[in-house]
């Protein structure tokens, strides 16, 4: 994904940023007010379950929109996102977009595809993965 794709609702919302390896980008449970479309490098999406490690959801890079959970009430994110790798990446003001497509929903509904686009791929890479852990497994 190019942040062109995006469309007018990102329009004069976005700013580059750079993250270390090791630096969140999301924490689970903060407010979803930014999002991040990768340029450059790797980041992991992880999960926590009490006395358990950090459990890798998916790994995204160059193209992938960081953040889905800035859509939907109550604008928290669902799980955290940590950079493998360096990362040079646009951040979103999903505040501002937010408003926009409130105030026009043609620019909302073009945004809603594009990024539902991606939920898909990423939900079909997901799938894909999870056949691959589990292929040959025992029922």
């Amino acid at each position: 994904m190019r942040v062109e794709e995006l469309g007018d609702a990102v329009a004069g919302c976005t700013r580059p940023v750079e993250f270390v390896t090791g630096e969140y980008l999301l924490r689970v449970g903060a407010p979803a007010d930014e999002c991040f479309l990768i340029e450059q490098g790797r980041v992991a999406l992880e999960a926590h379950a009490p006395a358990r490690p950090a459990q890798v959801l998916a790994t995204l890079g160059a193209g992938d929109l960081v953040g889905l959970s800035w859509m939907l009430p109550p604008y928290r994110w669902a799980c955290d996102a940590r950079a493998v790798r360096p990362v040079r990446a646009i951040a979103i003001d999903a505040r501002r977009v937010r408003e926009r497509c409130d105030a026009d929903p043609r620019i909302g509904y073009h945004l809603l595809q594009a990024v539902l686009r991606a939920a898909i791929d990423r939900l079909q890479a997901l799938r894909l993965q999870h056949l691959d852990v589990y292929r040959g497994a025992d029922p």
